[in-house]
């Protein structure tokens, strides 16, 4: 969650705008530990796992506010302790973020409106979390023993009823400390798709396993194993307002990873393939994996905030000329063929 989400996108998850598709994909903090408490506090006594085990039920469970609270808390830290030590945005600067808004009832049960900018910085909310050691900060995960494995020979998309393994190419290697601050590698798990959403579903993503474990070690049992990118924790939603009889209960996502830190401690930087192993925990018989693949933004990717015409602020990339509206005159370039005289 920490070393693999240096960048608000993939710590809080991908942008989700009005006439996108569902599930665009959520990031670490959401996966884990948010998904898997919400599974661990439900009740297997309930047909649904109410009520923390269900999304529609989830907060009729007095524990619900402490864990959302802790969740914000990890954010706060997130932002305030990590991303700022490196100096690495911490926020994310789109305006549809930062102005999209929420209706709460207030303390005396009126209805008012509240923005995600408004909620960034909690001592104007009047609330502080206290100040407590974080032993974890600094530690460092071990690089688990073993054979490392192979990739399976059937490749993807592939349903998760056993742990699959894929090789996957990297596009850039040996990249500089610079160059990892200011472009993290990215694992893309893509395709993901579940049939029944009313079940949780939880599968970790591992990088160069050493196998299952045993006598000789191994990391796909081993939660604090270097090679341990993350994990997809869904939490069942019973009731989903886009899902109807037609369409089903079938949900389609993705999952991203910052690996850039990773492939460091396993020794792998200088590897131009991995061997990604995708090891089913729950109720995984019927998901599948459509693709695996890695990511390394560059400056194409770059956005900058403008104001457009209207004064209004946009969120805008570099792209063609034609797609920004406006071409440069065609005119002669009378030293495009010129060749150079010498001089004695």
């Amino acid at each position: 969650m920490i070393s693999g989400a240096k960048k608000p996108g993939l710590f809080l998850g991908q942008p989700y705008r009005q006439g996108d598709e569902p599930d665009p994909g959520p990031g670490p903090l959401e996966n884990v530990p948010h998904g898997t408490v919400h599974l661990w506090t439900g009740d297997p006594r309930q047909p649904n796992l109410e009520d923390m085990g269900n999304f529609y039920s989830a907060a009729r469970d007095p524990i619900f506010f402490a864990h959302h609270g802790n969740v914000d808390r990890m954010w706060h830290l997130w932002r305030t302790r990590l991303r700022r030590s490196t100096n690495t945005n911490a926020d994310i600067p789109d305006p549809d973020w930062l102005d999209a808004s929420f209706l709460f009832y207030d303390e005396d049960a009126r209805l008012v409106r509240c923005r995600v900018r408004d909620c960034l910085d909690p001592a104007a909310m009047r609330y502080a979390y206290q100040d407590v050691g974080l032993p974890w900060l600094n530690a460092r995960p071990t690089k688990a023993s073993g054979t490392a494995a192979r990739a399976d020979a059937g490749g993807l998309p592939a349903t998760l009823g056993q742990t699959v393994r894929v090789s996957v190419a990297r596009p850039r290697t040996k990249r500089s400390r610079k160059e990892k601050e200011e472009e993290e590698e990215v694992l893309v798990v893509d395709g993901i798709e579940v049939p029944d959403h009313f079940q949780f579903v939880k599968f970790d993503v591992v990088v160069n396993s050493t196998g299952t474990g045993g006598g000789g070690g191994g990391c796909d049992g081993d939660a604090a194993a270097a090679q341990r990118a993350g994990s997809v924790a869904l939490t069942p939603h019973l009731i989903r307002a886009d899902r109807t009889a037609a369409t089903g209960s079938a949900v389609r996502t993705v999952a991203r990873f910052g690996i850039g830190d990773l492939v460091d401690e396993i020794g792998a930087d200088g590897d131009s393939t991995i061997v990604v192993s995708l090891v089913p925990r729950a109720g995984c018989d019927t998901v599948t994996v459509g693709g695996i693949g890695i990511e390394v933004p560059d400056w194409l990717d770059a956005a900058f905030l403008l104001y457009d015409e209207d004064a209004r602020l946009v969120r805008d990339c570099l792209d063609t000329t034609a797609q920004l509206q406006y071409t440069y005159q065609d005119v002669a370039l009378p030293w495009e063929n010129a060749e150079p005289t010498l001089r004695r």
